[in-house]
């Protein structure tokens, strides 16, 4: 599964962004996912769709602001991100992954669960 990022760039605060994740197919049987990572920190998981069963998930700090979605006809995940921050400013990478695992019954967006990864968009906003 190759994967590319795009749609990355810079914006003011409270500004809007859709990033875009090509893939080579197979969108609909694996699970896939946006994450970030910003200078000095971990790599975050954003938002996850589940391959199995199209189960969303989104961390706290960009629930009600971003939004994934997937058009499996163009093998395509986007990620619409609303009212922009400050420290949303990282690099944004897509990853897919073969199988979904649950911990504790819920799907989770974590690093280690994905297989393949595509090469990060570089977000920055400005206050």
């Amino acid at each position: 599964v190759q994967l590319q990022a795009s749609g990355g760039g810079s914006v003011q605060a409270g500004g809007s962004l859709r990033l875009s994740c090509a893939t080579s197919g197979l969108l609909h049987y694996y699970g896939i996912g946006w994450f970030r990572q910003a200078p000095g920190k971990e790599r975050e998981g954003l938002s996850c769709i589940a391959g199995t069963d199209g189960t969303i998930y989104y961390a706290d700090s960009v629930k009600g602001r971003f939004t994934i979605s997937r058009d499996n006809t163009k093998n395509t995940l986007y990620l619409q991100m609303s009212s922009l921050r400050p420290e949303d400013t990282a690099v944004y990478y897509c990853a897919s992954s073969r199988g979904d695992i649950y911990y504790g019954g819920i799907y989770q967006c974590r690093e280690g669960d994905f297989n393949f990864w595509g090469q990060g968009t570089q977000v920055t906003v400005s206050s």
